[in-house]
């Protein structure tokens, strides 16, 4: 409104005079009056926008993300708001997309690490299938070391033999535990009977002192045959075990030497182009690898089969001492001998009773 009458005031004729004076008629006063017109309905326009804009404060409040940049000119003043939030959300986008790429790339890799370990594994599983497979049927060669074949065959059968001595003495510890406590039991039934018939005291006493003293004594060979027991236990299940585990990698090192021996052999005897050459020397170098860890286990069988022996007679001699003195000594009766084995083999018998220790003990 304010717009079409300044266009209007502005194309009103302005009459001059002969002297140059403007004219002062009665009706030339518009452009005055529009003038007027225009200022006073610019304070109200702006005076009701000054009033909206104060309600909107008090109302929401000062907006310290949003950062106001005016570009001023002639006929108006134009803003632009540049949201500072804006600003931080980009900068927040970008490390957080930074990251998410950093994390992907990391998950890819620990995903093509595996894929090429499993592929590793399927093609070393393939060969060695196929090599024992080709074994099996008589078409394959495999590498024999005859001596060491033979040493590990005696091994084995050294094993079952021990692991039978072992559950025959654990059953004549077992049978002979069940005795001594009847013996102990009919040492206290003579004990009572004594008391309680006076015609035949000095029998059923005598009775009982002899089952006491069987007691006794048998609870002695226990304790050496328990200590037989132990050490057969650690020499068959521990020592024999721990060799025949290595026995066992060196067998699983040499099928997959003759795996990638038997590879290498039938690429050698195919053409010999520029990929084929490639791949010969992929297969040499695996060949040496493989090569490389069944000497080392060999070695490892071979030194720790000598040791072996060496133990199981240093191991045997001294058991086999103690279970025939301790043996002896009891069925002779002679109680200072059975006593006096326990002590050279540094056996200690644990009292009644003390199969578990005191609190004082235990703190």
């Amino acid at each position: 409104m304010t717009d079409s009458i300044m266009s209007k005031a502005a194309t009103m004729e302005i009459p001059i005079n002969s002297n140059g004076d403007t004219g002062t008629l009665p009706e030339d006063d518009s452009l005055e009056q529009a003038a007027k017109l225009q200022w006073s309905l610019d304070e109200k326009v702006g005076s009701s926008r000054g009033t909206r804009d104060l309600q909107q404060v008090m109302v929401s409040g000062p907006n310290l993300n949003e950062t106001s940049i005016v570009s001023g000119g002639y006929g108006g003043a134009a803003e632009g708001i540049i949201p500072t939030s804006s600003i931080k959300g980009s900068n927040m986008h970008h490390s957080s997309s930074s990251s998410s790429m950093m994390a992907e790339e990391a998950t890819r890799g620990v995903a093509v690490e595996k894929l090429e370990t499993v592929k590793k594994w399927g093609l070393n599983t393939y060969k060695c299938t196929k090599q024992m497979i080709s074994e099996r049927f008589g078409r394959g060669s495999r590498t024999v070391d005859l001596e060491l074949e033979a040493q590990i065959e005696v091994l084995r059968d050294t094993k079952r033999k021990y692991e039978n001595v072992l559950r025959l003495a654990r059953a004549l510890t077992n049978h002979f535990y069940n005795m001594v406590q009847t013996q102990h039991a009919l040492g206290d039934t003579f004990a009572d009977l004594s008391q309680k018939s006076p015609e035949l005291r000095d029998e059923f006493g005598y009775n009982a002192e002899t089952q006491k003293l069987l007691c006794k004594n048998g609870e002695t060979l226990l304790g050496a045959v328990n200590f037989f027991v132990s050490s057969i236990n650690t020499l068959v299940n521990k020592t024999m075990e721990d060799t025949l585990m290595t026995i066992k990698m060196y067998e699983s090192a040499r099928l997959e030497f003759d795996a990638y021996r038997s590879d290498l052999e039938e690429l050698s005897l195919g053409p010999r182009d520029a990929v084929a050459m490639a791949r010969i020397e992929a297969a040499q170098q695996q060949y040496q690898v493989q090569k490389d860890k069944y000497e080392r286990l060999r070695s490892d069988v071979i030194i720790k089969l000598k040791f072996l022996e060496e133990n199981k007679v240093k191991v045997m001699h001294k058991q086999l001492l103690l279970f025939h003195n301790a043996i002896s000594a009891y069925f002779a009766g002679n109680q200072e001998q059975l006593e006096q084995t326990l002590k050279q083999f540094n056996i200690k018998l644990r009292p009644p009773g003390a199969d578990k220790p005191s609190w004082l003990e235990e703190q």
